[in-house]
C-alpha cells in the first residue's frame, strides 16, 4: 500500500505559517484575553436573599452589600465574605440529630460529658437541651470574635450548669423546665453581647431531662413515693374539704338560730313588760273597770275552749238540781 500525499512535520509547519504568520504572534493577545476574563470573573459576584457580603480591601473592611449583584475589584484586591444572617443555626447538648423530619433520628452515642449536671440538692440530672441563634451583626461576628461557634458552645454550657444548680431535681424536671429555658437564653445573650460576637440567641430549650441511667430504677422509686404521699395529702384535703365546711355551716346555722331565739325572747319580755305597766298604770287610774276587763278579756280567751259551760244561780244553796245535770231533761 502507497501513501500519495505524504506530509512531513516540516511541511505542516511550513502551512502553518503561510496561514498565520508566525507561531508567538497571538500569545500575547491570549494572555491578555484570559486576564480580562480572570479579572471579569472575579470583578462581579452575587449575595443570595438570606445573605450579606462583607467587602475587605487588602484585608481591611471596606463596607457590607446587601442581597443582590455587586462588583468590586478583582486580582485579590477585594475580597467579599458571604454571611448568612436570617438563618437559625442550632447548637445540640447532649445528643445529635441525625436526620431531621417528621421522624427525626439521633444519634444513639451518649454525650455525658456535657448532660450530666449537678442539682442543688446535690442529684445528678442528665440534661439535653439546644441552643438557637443566628448571625445579628455581620462585622463583629468577623473582626471581633475568633470561633463564634465554640464560644456559644462555651457560654452556653458554662450556663446551664450554673442555671440546673440553683434549682431542686424535682424542679428541673417539672415546673423550672421553661423558666431555666428564658433565664439561659438571657443570660448568654447578656455575655455574648458583652464579648461582641454579633452573634443573638433565638431560643434555649431543654429537650430532654433524666436521672442518669445508673440510678433511674431508684430514682422511680422515690417518685412512686413521692406520688403515694401527694395522693394521701389530697385525699385528705379532700375529706377534710367535705367535713369541715359543713360542720362550720351548721355551727354558724345554730349560732344563728340561738341568736334569733335570744333575740326572740328578749323582744316578747320587753313587751310583756311594757303591757304590765301600761295595765298597771290603767289600773291606777279606775281599779275597778279595769279588774272587769282583764275578767272579761280572760272569759274571751277561756270559754272558746271549753267543752261543757255551766251556768250558776249564786243564789242556789243546795247542790242537789246539779245531780242529775249530765242528764237531758234535767232531774225525773
Amino acid at each position: 500500500m502507497e501513501w500519495k500525499d505524504v506530509r512531513g512535520v516540516d511541511d505542516i509547519i511550513d502551512i502553518g505559517k503561510k496561514k498565520f504568520g508566525k507561531p508567538g504572534r497571538f500569545v500575547p493577545l491570549a494572555i491578555l484575553a484570559l486576564l480580562l476574563l480572570i479579572g471579569l470573573k472575579g470583578t462581579i459576584y452575587s449575595i443570595g436573599p438570606d445573605e450579606v457580603g462583607v467587602v475587605q480591601r487588602f484585608g481591611k473592611y471596606l463596607h457590607t452589600t446587601s442581597p443582590g449583584l455587586h462588583a468590586k475589584l478583582p486580582f485579590g484586591i477585594e475580597k467579599v465574605t458571604p454571611l448568612k444572617v436570617t438563618k437559625v443555626f442550632t447548637e445540640e447538648f447532649g445528643l445529635r440529630t441525625l436526620r431531621a423530619g417528621v421522624r427525626t433520628e439521633y444519634s444513639a452515642r451518649s454525650y455525658l460529658d456535657e448532660s450530666l449536671m449537678l442539682t442543688g440538692d446535690l442529684n445528678i440530672l442528665d440534661v439535653r437541651w439546644i441552643v438557637q441563634f443566628k448571625v445579628k451583626d455581620a462585622f463583629k461576628l468577623l473582626f471581633e470574635t475568633r470561633d463564634p461557634q465554640d464560644n456559644v458552645r462555651d457560654i452556653s454550657e458554662v450556663v446551664m450548669r450554673r442555671l440546673v444548680g440553683d434549682y431542686r431535681v424535682d424542679e428541673v424536671l417539672t415546673i423550672e423546665r421553661e423558666e431555666i429555658g428564658d433565664l439561659a437564653q438571657m443570660e448568654i445573650q447578656k455575655i455574648l453581647d458583652s464579648y461582641g460576637t454579633g452573634i443573638q440567641i433565638v431560643t434555649v430549650k431543654l429537650q430532654d431531662v433524666n436521672p442518669p441511667d445508673e440510678v433511674k430504677p431508684a430514682f422511680n422509686e422515690v417518685n412512686e413515693a413521692k406520688q403515694e404521699k401527694e395522693r394521701m395529702i389530697n385525699q385528705a384535703w379532700e375529706a377534710y374539704n367535705k367535713v369541715i365546711p359543713r360542720a362550720k355551716g351548721e355551727a354558724e346555722k345554730t349560732i344563728r338560730e340561738a341568736e334569733g331565739y335570744q333575740l326572740d325572747k328578749v323582744n316578747r319580755a320587753k313587751g310583756e313588760a311594757e303591757r304590765f305597766l301600761a295595765t298597771w298604770g290603767e289600773y291606777k287610774k279606775a281599779p275597778r273597770i279595769t279588774q272587769k276587763r282583764l275578767y272579761l278579756e280572760t272569759m274571751v280567751e277561756v270559754l272558746p275552749r271549753a267543752k261543757e259551760k255551766y251556768i250558776i244561780d249564786p243564789e242556789q244553796s243546795s247542790i242537789l238540781p246539779l245531780l242529775n245535770i249530765g242528764q237531758r231533761g234535767g232531774s225525773k
